[in-house]
């Protein structure tokens, strides 16, 4: 362990931090990953299973040496978020299996993103995490049957490390942001650049009273430290949901919490500071600046770039960049020229690399959700096609389309009785479970994953043209959380609106809204049918919601065949209540029965039982009103539905 000895003494003398990758059986790296945690003194965090639960609980806090288990599946998240926590002087371990092996072995954190029932290999991904390290000098990568080499760091100055004082741009933003009067300001940086140092020295040197937010208490702990009894926590929704008040509001990670949410938080305080992580994995925020923070005028807008948890020009921070795609400067250039519209296949990782990274760095850009677990999905998860809008050789649009559908008719029935719900098909499925077809996802359809138009070329028709120009067999399909402004820009493309959603989404605190653009005549039959349903529910749906639904209200009070057979499947199988809710609207206009509990959910009054019983209640008396108003033609449908269950 001599080398290492020596090594980890330059790194805390220069301020760095470096990458070993560990190559080799389990036995093998399990013994050397001991020995290095046993020889040297640190926090040797070690992160096995369930990385990204793990890490949930790290971030905000600081640790000395760290060890991450990537031999049976690499969650890149959780990886670099665990990179941004090692202060300087640290190793970052990283297990991984032989290296001329690894690429075709099944990846189990595969299972989360590629929406394939078990695990898949990674070779894309793989592969180019290799390419990084081979390219990279300062990696340490120990092989089980190659000698060790632990080359000695360059020259460089020692590092001087904070003291806890401001550093000249903390002390800057600093004096900006407490001669602010009003409004809201941003500060963006890479981890490890002092954001919540600063956030907890403005809270200290703060006379008026102010409140933190963020989307997890325990990502706090530096704002804490720094703020002492200035530190006053609430968690977003709580503080939503409260009357309480203050001069100021610090909301940190902002991008992590739903746009809709921050927005209303916004708008109670007077002044606002809004911090945020570029590069990654709690929301990326060059995508949140572009994005959400546009929609305020004045916003003030602050980076930090020198980092303070380690020195400038960090090995390991340069490999995580480069490994996960983290530079964003394609956004500050214009695509100039003529547009010309292209395909690109998943291999286009091997004989492409640069062009595809510039897809997922736009993609990163115009969507700030977008993290490197879409980046192993565009890599390496199956049904992935890409179609970009280039400007000469820059690119000025991207579009991500997903394959869904082409279940068995007997898997997609199964689906819309509630039997089955298998991973994946997210439209497909809900054509099925939330529509009134039972064969909706036998249909084979393209979902638009992201669609992304540079911030220099918007509003020239690219976006509709990388639409336009898209294939499928079926539809093309698109799940958005419903604003006027984007239903605006999905009709313009030709989009029907099929479905809207029960609940908001946690993501964007809008509700889910589907659309569908039809490409062959069963695609039309298909979403002529879905359209015509939900005009026909809106307005017990708008109600239910308390959102209006932009169709044409064709309300109709008569119970059809659709409904009798939506109502069986509320009956006998596990279609879900929020899907048959007009339909049951519908059967109690036309039958003469107490049907209390029916008839209390459908006022809106709360059921002292329990949500299971509750809905079994319903179940029944829906069973029971469909036998009173046609016996036979009940035990008809209750006969062919359950039959669903047994699909092969």
């Amino acid at each position: 362990m001599l080398p290492f000895a020596h090594l980890i003494s330059q790194l805390q003398r220069q301020g760095h931090r470096r990458l070993v990758v560990l190559s080799g059986d389990e036995q093998w790296t399990l013994t050397q990953v001991t020995a290095l945690r046993d020889a040297f003194t640190g926090d040797w965090l070690w992160l096995q299973d369930n990385h990204s639960q793990a890490i949930s609980g790290l971030l905000g806090r600081e640790f000395l040496h760290a060890i991450f288990d990537a031999q049976h599946g690499f969650d890149v998240s959780a990886f670099a978020a665990l990179s941004g926590t090692l202060r300087a002087g640290s190793l970052l371990v990283l297990r991984v299996p032989p290296l001329s092996e690894w690429a075709e072995k099944p990846d189990f954190d595969s299972v989360r993103w590629s929406d394939s029932p078990e695990p898949i290999a990674t070779p894309h991904f793989i592969r180019h995490f290799c390419r990084t390290i081979a390219a990279d000098p300062d990696v340490i990568v120990w092989q089980q049957s190659v000698p060790l080499s632990v080359p000695c760091l360059s020259d460089a100055p020692d590092w001087q490390p904070a003291n806890g004082e401001p550093q000249r741009e903390q002390a800057d933003i600093l004096a900006s942001l407490l001669s602010m009067k009003h409004g809201v300001a941003a500060v963006t940086a890479p981890r490890g650049r002092g954001k919540s140092a600063l956030a907890g020295m403005l809270l200290n040197t703060l006379s008026q009273n102010a409140l933190v937010t963020a989307p997890a208490k325990g990502a706090t702990d530096v704002i804490a430290r720094f703020a002492g009894a200035h530190f006053h926590f609430m968690a977003p929704d709580a503080l939503l949901a409260s009357t309480q008040r203050a001069e100021w509001l610090i909301v940190d990670e902002a991008a992590a919490i739903p746009g809709p949410l921050l927005e209303r938080l916004v708008q109670r305080f007077p002044r606002v500071l809004l911090t945020t992580t570029v590069q990654g994995y709690e929301g990326t925020g060059r995508g949140f600046l572009l994005k959400f923070c546009a929609r305020f005028t004045g916003l003030q807008r602050y980076t930090l770039s020198t980092p303070v948890r380690w020195a400038v020009g960090c090995p390991l921070e340069r490999l995580v960049a480069n490994a996960l795609l983290f530079d964003d400067a394609l956004i500050d250039r214009k695509p100039e020229g003529d547009v010309c519209l292209t395909s690109l296949e998943p291999q286009a990782w091997e004989s492409d690399p640069t062009r595809v990274a510039g897809v997922y760095e736009l993609l990163c850009a115009a969507h700030y959700r977008t993290s490197p677990l879409d980046l192993r999905r565009m890599m390496d998860a199956p049904g992935q096609h890409f179609s970009v809008a280039l400007a000469g050789s820059d690119i000025a649009g991207a579009l991500w389309l997903v394959d869904e559908g082409g279940l068995s008719a007997a898997l997609s029935q199964a689906v819309w009785a509630g039997f089955r719900r298998p991973r994946g098909n997210l439209v497909a499925q809900s054509l099925a479970a939330h529509g009134g077809s039972p064969l909706a996802a036998t249909l084979k359809g393209r979902r638009v994953t992201r669609i992304a138009v540079h911030p220099h070329r918007q509003r020239e028709g690219i976006g509709q043209a990388l639409i336009c120009n898209a294939r499928g067999e079926d539809y093309l399909s698109v799940s958005f959380g419903y604003t006027d402004e984007l239903w605006r820009f999905w009709q313009q493309c030709g989009f029907v609106l099929v479905r809207m959603g029960s609940h908001r989404e946690a993501s964007s605190g809008c509700f889910t809204a589907m659309a569908l653009l039809p490409l062959s005549e069963a695609g039309h039959t298909l979403c002529e049918q879905a359209h015509q349903r939900l005009c026909r529910d809106a307005r017990v749906l708008s109600a239910w919601n308390d959102e209006k639904i932009p169709v044409i209200d064709r309300w109709e009070a008569t119970l059809n065949d659709d409904d009798w057979l939506e109502l069986a499947g509320f009956a006998f199988a596990h279609r879900a209540f929020s899907t048959s809710v007009a339909a049951l609207t519908r059967l109690l206009l036309s039958v003469d029965m107490p049907l209390p509990a029916l008839r209390a959910k459908m006022a809106g009054a709360t059921d002292s039982t329990g949500r299971k019983s509750l809905l079994a209640k319903l179940r029944s008396e829906t069973a029971q009103a469909l036998e009173r108003l046609d016996h036979s033609r009940c035990q008809q449908l209750k006969d062919a539905i359950l039959q669903w269950q047994f699909f092969q």
